[in-house]
C-alpha cells in the first residue's frame, strides 16, 4: 500500500463550500465545483490518503455568503477547503483574474511553508488553476496532474461557429491566455485526467502538447447515497410545493432539465422541442430548474438573456399549466427534483450544445430516470455504459421531441430503461471505483519523479536579513559612475538588506563581474536563467543540488537542439554560453521566429520546455520547471523569505515572469522594451530614470531602505472586463 498520501487539488473560480453548494448561481459555479468537492471528500475516505485539501480563492464580498471568506473549512476525514488570497477580495468572474494568479502562487507557497507541508501530488482543475498549480508543483518538486474540464480551444471554436466576432470573444473571455495556460499545463503534467474518450479525441487532441500516452479516462463519480430510500419528508414536500403550483395536472410524466441558465445549455431548444410536439403537450409536463433567481433584471447579462427567451417561448407555445420553472431551490432539493420526476415515470433531458461530461445525467440515472441527451461529449460514454436512453442532435428540436415521446409513450419501455440506468450507474460511476483508479494512476507517477521535495528548513548558511534586493547584471552596469556604484554598495553596509542575483549568464561570469564592480558578495546567485542556484561564500561556493535534480526531470536537451538547430533566424550561441540545462540561440530580431512559434515547434515534437526571449536578440530554451521566477520562489520557500520583503530590479526581458507576484518590482527607464507589456500595479513601478538611478527612484518610492510597509495586494478591478495578452503572462 505504501505510506498514506497528501494531495492538493486546485479549483480557483466559482464559489465553493462544503455544504449547500450554490450550483447554477453563475457560470463559474457549476459541475466542476461539485466534482472537485466530491472527489476531495471521496479521497479522504480512502485508507491510502492521509490528507487532501481543496485550494480555492478567498472571496470577501457583501453580495455573497461570508462562508467564502473563511480561510479554512474542515470537511472531515482529513479533508479540508483552504481559501487563499489572490487579487481582488470581491467576487469576480474567472476571465478577469489572470493578472492576480501569481499572488495566489506566492500566498499558497507561504501557507504550505507555515504548515511545514510537502504534498505528494498537485492536481489542478481548469486553465486558471493549471497556471497556479503547475508553478507551485515546480517549486516543490512534486508531480503535477491536470484536468481541463472545459477547454479554451473548443470554446473559441463554438463561439466562432455561433457568429461571435473574434475580437469580441477575446475581449470577453481572454481565451488566448487561457489556451496558452492549458498548453503549458499539458507540458508540465505527469498525466491528464479526462472524463471520456470523446474528450480526448475531439478536444485535447486539438492542443500542440497533446500526448495520448499521458491521457487517463477516469469517469467522475456521483454521490449515489442521495438517491437511496424515499428522501427527506420535508424536502419532498418542499419540492412538490415548488413544482405543482405551476401545473394543471402534476401527475403527468415529467420532462425534467436541470442546468445553468447558459445559452450553451440549450434550454430554449428543449422548450421548442416540447412545445412543438403535440403528444408531449397533451400527455406530459415540462420542468426546467435553471438556477436561482429573484428578479430577472438583477441577473447577469447571460442568464438574463436566457430567461427572457425562455419566458417568451413558453408564452409563444402557450405552455402555461404544462411547464414548471421554480425560482429558487436549495442544494438538498436537487435530488428531490430527480426523485419527483422519477415517481411520475418521467425522463431527464440534457440538450446542451456541448457537454464535456454530464454529471446531471449520472444523478438522473441514479434516481431512476431514462435519459435523452446531446450527442456531443460525455453523454456518449455515459449512455454507452448505462444503456438507458437516447442520444440526439441538440440543434434538431423535432428529433429531441420525438426521442422524449418515444420513451414516455411506452411506460414499460420507460420503466426498463429506468431500472437499467439505476443499476449501471452504480456499477460504473460510484466514487469508490473512481478513487481506486485515480490512486492507481497516481502511484505510478510518484516513483517516476524520484526526487527529494524542497526541504522546509530554517536559514542555515544563508544570511539572515530583513530585506532583499535581487537583480540581474546588465552590461550597462559596467558604465555606471563610481558615485552611483558607491551608493549601491552603501545599501548593503549594515547587513539589514542583502543582495541576490538572478541572471542568464554563467555563475563564473556573474561572479567575475561582481568582483570587477566591487559589489558586495551576494547571498545567492541564480544563473543560466534558473539552471543553477549557488550560495557564494568567501573563497567557496555551495551549489543547490536538490534544485539541479528537480528541474532535470523530463528535460531532453539533445532533442531541443535537433528540433531548433537550422531554423531560419536562429543560430546557436558559442559553447561557453550553453549549459546542460539551457540551450541558447542568437535570434535575428527582423526575421527570427517569435517566441510562441518556437514554443509550438517544440510542442509539435512532444518536448516540454520554456522559451524565453531577451532584447529580441537572444532566445533561450530551459526546462519547463526552470526559469528565474521558479528559482526565486524555490529560494523563498526553502529559506522562508517573504516575497513582500524582496525588491526586484528589472532590466531584461527574462525578468518579466519574476515581476508578476508579490515581490516589489522596479523597472529601469532604459529596460528591455519587452517589459513594457506588463500592466502597472501597486507592486510594480516603471521608473523614469535609467540604470541604477531608476533603481533608487523605485527604492525611494517604496520607502524600502526605511523598511516602510509595502503596498497591499492589488485589491481593485475597475471593470469586469480586463483583456490580458499571452506575452504579459506566459511563460
Amino acid at each position: 500500500m505504501g505510506r498514506p498520501l497528501d494531495i492538493l487539488h486546485f479549483s480557483l473560480h466559482g464559489l465553493i463550500r462544503g455544504q449547500e453548494m450554490e450550483l447554477g448561481r453563475d457560470p463559474d459555479t457549476g459541475g466542476q465545483c461539485l466534482y472537485v468537492l466530491e472527489l476531495v471528500k471521496a479521497l479522504s475516505r480512502h485508507p491510502d490518503v492521509r490528507r487532501v485539501t481543496l485550494v480555492t480563492r478567498r472571496v470577501s464580498d457583501p453580495k455573497v455568503s461570508t462562508d467564502y471568506a473563511k480561510p479554512h473549512e474542515d470537511l472531515g476525514h482529513g479533508a479540508e477547503i483552504r481559501r487563499i488570497d489572490g487579487g481582488p477580495k470581491l467576487y469576480r468572474r474567472k476571465e478577469v483574474l489572470w493578472r492576480h494568479l501569481d499572488a495566489m502562487i506566492d500566498n499558497t507557497l507561504a501557507w504550505l511553508r507555515r504548515e511545514r507541508r510537502m504534498p505528494d501530488l498537485i492536481h489542478a482543475h481548469y486553465g486558471d488553476a493549471g497556471y497556479v498549480g503547475r508553478q507551485v508543483a515546480a517549486v516543490l518538486g512534486c508531480p503535477f496532474v491536470f484536468t481541463g474540464h472545459s477547454l479554451g480551444r473548443v470554446k473559441r471554436m463554438k463561439l466562432m461557429e455561433s457568429g461571435m466576432d473574434g475580437a469580441e470573444i477575446e475581449k470577453r473571455y481572454n481565451l488566448n491566455v487561457r489556451i496558452e495556460s492549458e498548453e503549458m499545463s499539458l507540458d508540465a503534467a505527469s498525466f491528464v485526467v479526462t472524463s471520456t474518450h470523446q474528450e480526448i479525441e475531439e478536444q485535447y487532441a486539438m492542443y500542440d502538447q497533446y500526448a495520448a500516452d499521458r491521457m487517463r479516462v477516469i469517469p467522475p463519480g456521483v454521490d449515489l447515497s442521495r438517491f437511496d430510500g424515499e428522501g427527506d419528508a420535508e424536502v419532498v414536500a418542499s419540492v412538490a410545493a415548488k413544482l405543482e403550483r405551476f401545473l394543471l395536472d402534476p401527475q403527468k410524466p415529467a420532462v425534467l432539465a436541470i442546468a445553468r441558465a447558459d445559452e450553451r445549455k440549450n434550454l430554449a431548444g428543449l422548450v421548442r422541442a416540447f412545445g412543438g410536439n403535440e403528444w408531449l403537450r397533451e400527455n406530459a409536463n415540462l420542468v426546467i430548474v435553471g438556477g436561482n433567481r429573484k428578479l430577472i433584471e438583477d441577473l447577469a447579462p447571460g442568464p438574463r438573456k436566457v430567461w427572457m427567451e425562455l419566458l417568451r417561448l413558453i408564452d409563444d407555445c402557450d405552455l402555461r399549466g404544462n411547464v414548471a420553472i421554480p425560482k429558487t431551490h436549495g442544494a438538498a432539493e436537487v435530488a428531490g427534483f430527480f426523485r419527483w420526476a422519477a415517481e411520475r415515470g418521467g425522463v431527464f433531458v440534457n440538450p446542451a450544445f456541448t457537454e464535456p461530461f454530464g454529471l446531471t445525467l449520472l444523478e438522473a440515472s441514479a434516481a431512476g430516470l431514462p435519459l435523452v441527451a446531446t450527442h456531443d461529449g460525455g453523454p456518449r460514454d455515459i449512455l454507452a455504459n448505462c444503456e438507458n436512453g437516447v442520444l440526439v442532435d441538440p440543434f434538431d428540436p423535432v428529433a429531441i421531441g420525438k426521442a422524449i415521446e418515444g420513451i414516455l409513450s411506452e411506460p414499460t419501455h420507460q420503466a426498463a430503461l429506468a431500472a437499467q440506468g439505476a443499476k449501471a450507474v452504480r456499477e460504473f460511476y460510484g466514487w469508490s471505483s473512481h478513487v481506486n483508479r485515480y490512486l492507481r494512476e497516481m502511484r505510478k507517477v510518484l516513483p517516476m519523479m524520484n526526487l527529494p521535495v524542497v526541504p522546509v528548513v530554517e536559514r542555515v548558511g544563508l544570511a539572515e536579513c530583513e530585506r532583499w534586493i535581487v537583480m540581474d547584471l546588465p552590461s550597462a552596469l559596467e558604465g555606471e559612475s563610481e558615485e552611483m556604484m558607491g551608493r549601491l554598495r552603501g545599501v548593503f553596509e549594515d547587513g539589514t538588506i542583502e543582495l541576490g542575483i538572478a541572471t542568464g549568464m554563467s555563475y563564473e561570469r556573474a561572479m567575475g563581474m561582481i568582483e570587477r564592480l566591487g559589489m558586495p558578495l551576494p547571498s545567492f546567485v541564480v544563473s543560466r536563467l534558473g539552471a543553477r542556484i549557488d550560495y557564494p561564500r568567501p573563497g567557496a561556493v555551495a551549489r543547490d543540488e536538490v534544485w539541479q535534480r528537480q528541474i532535470s526531470v523530463n528535460w531532453r536537451r539533445e532533442e531541443v537542439v535537433k528540433v531548433l538547430e537550422g531554423l531560419h533566424g536562429l543560430e546557436l550561441q558559442p559553447e561557453a554560453e550553453q549549459d546542460a540545462l539551457k540551450v541558447s540561440f542568437y535570434r535575428d530580431d527582423r526575421s527570427g521566429p517569435r517566441r510562441l512559434e518556437v514554443q509550438r515547434k517544440l510542442r509539435e515534437a512532444g518536448i516540454a520546455a520554456k522559451v524565453l526571449v531577451t532584447a529580441g536578440r537572444y532566445l533561450d530554451v530551459v526546462p519547463v520547471r526552470s526559469g528565474k521566477d521558479v528559482a526565486l520562489r524555490y529560494l523563498m520557500h526553502k529559506w522562508g523569505m517573504d516575497a513582500s520583503s524582496i525588491l526586484y530590479f528589472a532590466t531584461l526581458g527574462s525578468d518579466a515572469a519574476v515581476m508578476r507576484g508579490r515581490m516589489l518590482a522596479v523597472v529601469a527607464g532604459n529596460s528591455d522594451p519587452q517589459l513594457e507589456i506588463l500592466t502597472e500595479r501597486v507592486r510594480l513601478r516603471y521608473s523614469e530614470q535609467t540604470g541604477l538611478a531608476g533603481l533608487f527612484e523605485g527604492i525611494e518610492a517604496y520607502g524600502f531602505l526605511e523598511g516602510k510597509k509595502p503596498p497591499g495586494p492589488d485589491d481593485t478591478l475597475s471593470s469586469d472586463h480586463e483583456t490580458v495578452s499571452v506575452e504579459e503572462l506566459l511563460p
